[in-house]
């Protein structure tokens, strides 16, 4: 039996997160979409939220892996784990993040963790003008940039594991789902 796709996107602001996730939802029979925001207390007090919050969400993970539905999220706690090695958080979710990816890694899913960036980070700057932003980080080409590092220091962590790290660049939106499309076989 073919197990259920858990797919989940991450990237920095300005890469089209919403824009893919969107395409994936209309494009992947039985997926639902889910986005996470994840939480603005950047101290202490915001460590134990995210931690309690991220809990819950694999063990809904979990009790959903029966249920013959794929699963699309639009940022997890990959982005909390960014954004503390980042400092814009005063703690370090390290501890936290290696236990929730280990029990990612024990879901009965077939698992693709989705990286966006841009070659050209110079595209940074049009997109991030173009977009709506929340008053959470403050929205930059230079923190696009950092998040883009970070992000892709950690697809190469994950690499030798079950989880499928798929790098995308997103300077080309047709080539881009070009390559989605390969990958999960959409027609």
């Amino acid at each position: 039996m073919e197990k259920n796709k858990l797919i989940i996107i991450e990237g920095p602001q300005g890469t089209g997160k919403t824009t893919l996730t969107n395409y994936l939802r209309d494009n992947i029979a039985g997926s639902n979409l889910y986005r996470l925001s994840g939480q603005k207390i950047k101290t202490i007090e915001g460590k134990l939220l995210s931690q309690k919050m991220y809990d819950a969400l694999l063990n809904y993970l979990k009790s959903m892996q029966d249920i013959p539905m794929n699963l699309i999220f639009d940022r997890t706690f990959f982005t909390e784990e960014v954004y503390a090695r980042l400092g814009y958080k005063e703690y370090t979710f390290k501890d936290v993040y290696d236990n929730l990816v280990s029990r990612l890694k024990d879901l009965n899913y077939e698992i693709f963790l989705v990286i966006l960036y841009l070659e050209d980070t110079s595209l940074y700057k049009k997109r991030l003008e173009r977009e709506h932003h929340h008053n959470y980080q403050s929205f930059s080409v230079q923190n696009s940039i950092n998040q883009q590092n970070v992000y892709l220091k950690i697809a190469n962590e994950l690499e030798d594991t079950n989880i499928k790290v798929i790098k995308i660049a997103m300077d080309d939106f047709t080539k881009s789902y070009q390559k989605i499309d390969e990958i999960f076989y959409i027609k």
